[in-house]
């Protein structure tokens, strides 16, 4: 049977407020509210399994009378179909909720949210520095359940292409990561991550280094000619003196430093292996971090960013600095310090390997002693950190003193 339609637009535009809220009745369940306030609200009445319920239809005069209507016969539709419309409609909303987080961004916002507070918060800026770099603006808004391999392989393509190979394998593994997690938590079926076998292989040698002694010595008197900002240049200085990771000097805090005490204790959670770290500081060292403290000592970060105090030094600028002397990609990188400390210490023959290892802070391969104290062989590493220095200031002088040899001869 037809629907009868009671009302007409001009009545419905006519409806004026009372002191209390009343119907107007349009015919097969649909009639306006309209209330005190004078807003003027559709409803649809209608009845699933023998009980009455309510669909709300919109508010007059966004939802004309004719809008109404049709919503009606939408919703009598589905009644047909033995569908009930308001379950319809939470069920619906439900999915769109669910569609807006299950976009590759807000997942892998959600897995990093979900990580990050176990990793050291370099790594995290890495992490989501690549995330944010390579992977949102490409595929940011994309649902997680859309996204195929072979579109997948065509982001990782360009990470590649843009000249970093090993952004591109890193960037992979984090995309495995979430797509995983977007398995575990019923938002994918299948991982569509590409092999890392899709990708040019990875080097041996990750990060160049320079370990010749005369070589050492020609870039330490680069560095200390370098004519960057004061902040670079005492973190160029430094990178050689201390030997730490990059990302744990880039984001040294003051509140780190004992100078008088002449140590430097790094917090657990800005380590890699998330043990605390203790570098004790070398009268260079600390003359150094001296002078620099007049200059950022008022703030946070002992490297602010040239961009503004509140953040750390940018994670390129010590190797950008390296270019900037001549060094390439291939010859020298801030990474690579740690590899020269490591094997001029180790050739010297002077320091236990045990010794070396916990001033890099390398995991120790025994589970057992893995758990040690971060003080271990603290005045065997105070000696040699001093041995050290002295020994970076003779190979920076190797040059001088050769040209005064070859001028006394003369």
């Amino acid at each position: 049977m037809a629907t009868k339609d009671k009302l007409s637009s001009a009545a419905v535009e006519a409806a004026k407020p009372r002191k209390k809220p009343y119907k107007l009745s349009d015919g097969g369940g649909l009639y306006l509210l309209v209330n005190p306030d004078g807003s003027r609200w559709w409803r649809l009445k209608y009845r699933v399994d023998g009980r009455e319920k309510l669909l709300s239809l919109g508010i007059y005069p966004a939802k004309s009378l004719k809008a109404a209507r049709m919503a009606r016969e939408d919703a009598k539709e589905q009644l047909a179909a033995g569908i009930d419309p308001s379950e319809q409609r939470k069920s619906d909303k439900a999915n769109r909720l669910v569609a807006r987080r299950s976009t590759f961004k807000a997942v892998a916002t959600e897995w990093f949210t979900s990580r990050s507070s176990k990793w050291a918060k370099s790594n995290s800026e890495k992490i989501l520095g690549r995330l944010e770099n390579h992977v949102f603006p490409e595929i940011g808004s994309e649902p997680v359940s859309g996204l195929s391999g072979p579109r997948l392989l065509e982001v990782l393509r360009k990470v590649q292409e843009s000249g970093s190979v090993d952004t591109a394998h890193r960037v992979r593994q984090y995309m495995n990561a979430i797509f995983r997690y977007a398995i575990q938590t019923h938002r994918l079926q299948a991982n569509p991550t590409p092999h890392s076998e899709v990708l040019p292989p990875l080097t041996s040698e990750r990060y160049a280094s320079i370990t010749d002694p005369k070589g050492v010595g020609v870039l330490l008197r680069a560095i200390r000619g370098y004519p960057g900002a004061p902040a670079t240049q005492a973190a160029l200085k430094l990178a050689p003196l201390m030997f730490v990771r990059p990302g744990e000097l880039r984001a040294a805090e003051w509140s780190e430093f004992d100078l008088d005490a002449a140590e430097w204790v790094i917090p657990a959670e800005r380590m890699k292996k998330r043990r605390q770290h203790i570098v004790p500081l070398s009268t260079q060292a600390g003359a150094i971090l001296r002078e620099l403290h007049r200059l950022t000592g008022s703030g946070t970060y002992v490297f602010p960013s040239e961009r503004g105090a509140r953040r750390p030094m940018s994670e390129n600028t010590l190797n950008t600095a390296l270019r900037a002397m001549g060094y390439s990609k291939d010859q020298m990188t801030a990474h690579g310090f740690r590899h020269m400390a490591s094997t001029l210490l180790h050739e010297s023959r002077k320091w236990r390997s045990e010794v070396i290892e916990r001033q890099m802070a390398h995991a120790d391969r025994n589970a057992i002693r893995a758990v040690y104290n971060a003080a271990e062989y603290l005045p065997e590493r105070v000696e040699m950190m001093q041995w050290w220095a002295d020994r970076l200031d003779t190979l920076a002088a190797a040059d001088n003193v050769v040209n005064i040899k070859a001028a006394k001869k003369r």
